[in-house]
């Protein structure tokens, strides 16, 4: 190991070390830290012995990111068990459950010893890494028993440390990859430019086909259609306070038009302030416990996690939060296969289907209450404009597919697993 690595290893090291404390410091008051430690208490438990297709997410929207090609490989291989990890509680609290996977367990902090441990607890055939998130001893260790690792739907930026001069052991972590399919063009000239290449692919964002397959099964919501009763609708989904304040004076100007509101964030407190700030609302809870619908009341407030793929069908126009915060919008795809016109907050720049859909005319930005008010008047009572803008969002999904089918041909190609 040269200089660069190990000085590179020592950072990471350290790195490891406070990110670890401040999560314990972090517990004290933050529930989601509480819930990272807890779910680490323990070393996880693999129940097998078997042929086994390893998955790691980092969080829940690169679970739904991989979930494609988990459930391909599941059907295509039914002799292999799936285990499913995952590193943040928003991913594993919520799909703790999921009957797509065998196990489904938190990835222990990355050091030689857990890596060790749990590989040999697993014992993959294969291992899938969804997008991003590197930790060097698991990669590493699988490298140095020759498991194959593919990246699924990679997106690399400059910013990133494989292209820092500290980035000596990210660089180290990418040859651990047999093959690394990246979601565009700009990505793998980064990686061409620190000498990564043979092994890379376009293989396009297979975020692409799980909305299709949501979009396509088209599931109805009872609740909501009695909610909507046939009038104009405008779904608001990932909100954040910041995202909310924009649609308050438009929602109070307009009592014609059905809100469905689904906050980011669903605990209790943060429903009662959105229920505060809308006051003609009723909760989803309330609804579906059958609750008639005053004819006062034009907002929907979604208290729970889970539906908000399937609210979209019902909207005219859609608008997904976080173009307000630093971290940028959340996922545009959910809305825009359903055919729906999409607007959100001016931080977008990282995300290219926003900038794409902006350019094409299916996605909108707006940086203030008076743009939304502006833009949500035209779409509303332009039935010519409304219609193109929602044409041009559902063919841009629909040219976008088949980013799964090229990883499921790369591991049959390569015989990878055998039935």
């Amino acid at each position: 190991m040269g200089q660069n690595q190990r000085l590179s290893l020592l950072f990471y090291n350290i790195f490891l070390i406070l990110f670890r404390t401040g999560i314990r410091i972090a517990a004290i008051w933050n529930k989601k830290a509480r819930q990272w430690n807890r779910g680490r208490s323990k070393f996880p438990h693999i129940p097998f012995h078997e042929k086994v297709i390893w998955v790691h997410s980092a969080s829940l929207g690169e679970f739904e990111q991989g979930r494609p090609v988990l459930e391909a490989l599941k059907a295509q291989y039914p002799g292999y068990k799936i285990v499913l990890s995952f590193f943040s509680p928003s991913g594993y609290e919520v799909r703790k459950n999921y009957s797509g996977a065998d196990t489904i367990i938190y990835l222990p902090i990355d050091n030689v010893f857990n890596a060790k441990k749990l590989i040999s607890a697993i014992n993959p055939s294969l291992v899938i890494w969804i997008k991003y998130e590197y930790w060097y001893y698991y990669l590493t260790e699988l490298r140095r028993r020759k498991i194959p690792v593919l990246l699924v739907s990679g997106i690399f930026r400059e910013s990133q440390p494989f292209f820092k001069w500290y980035g000596a052991i990210w660089q180290e972590m990418l040859h651990c990859f047999r093959h690394l399919f990246v979601q565009n063009e700009h990505s793998q000239k980064l990686l061409s430019s620190i000498h990564i290449d043979e092994n890379v692919t376009i293989g396009g964002d297979t975020r692409f086909d799980r909305v299709i397959a949501i979009a396509e099964k088209k599931e109805p919501v009872n609740h909501i259609m009695r909610f909507v009763a046939g009038k104009q609708v405008l779904v608001a989904g990932s909100t954040w306070e910041d995202d909310e304040i924009e649609l308050v004076h438009y929602v109070k100007a307009h009592p014609e038009i059905k809100f469905i509101i689904a906050p980011h964030e669903v605990d209790k407190e943060n429903i009662a302030d959105v229920k505060k700030e809308f006051a003609q609302s009723i909760l989803y809870s309330e609804l579906a416990l059958g609750a008639l619908v005053p004819e006062n009341i034009n907002v929907l407030i979604i208290d729970n996690i889970g539906m908000l793929s399937k609210l979209y069908q019902y909207a005219d126009i859609t608008y997904v939060g976080g173009g307000f915060g630093k971290d940028g919008i959340h996922n545009i795809l959910e809305a825009a296969v359903f055919g729906k016109p999409v607007v959100f907050g001016p931080v977008y720049q990282k995300f290219a289907e926003a900038k794409d859909l902006v350019e094409r005319g299916g996605a909108f930005s707006i940086n203030s209450a008076l743009e939304l008010e502006a833009l949500l008047d035209k779409l509303f009572t332009n039935k010519r404009e409304l219609k193109y803008s929602s044409d041009i969002a559902a063919a841009y999904v629909q040219e976008k597919r088949g980013a799964t089918k090229k990883v499921l041909d790369y591991v049959a190609e390569n015989r990878l697993l055998i039935n």
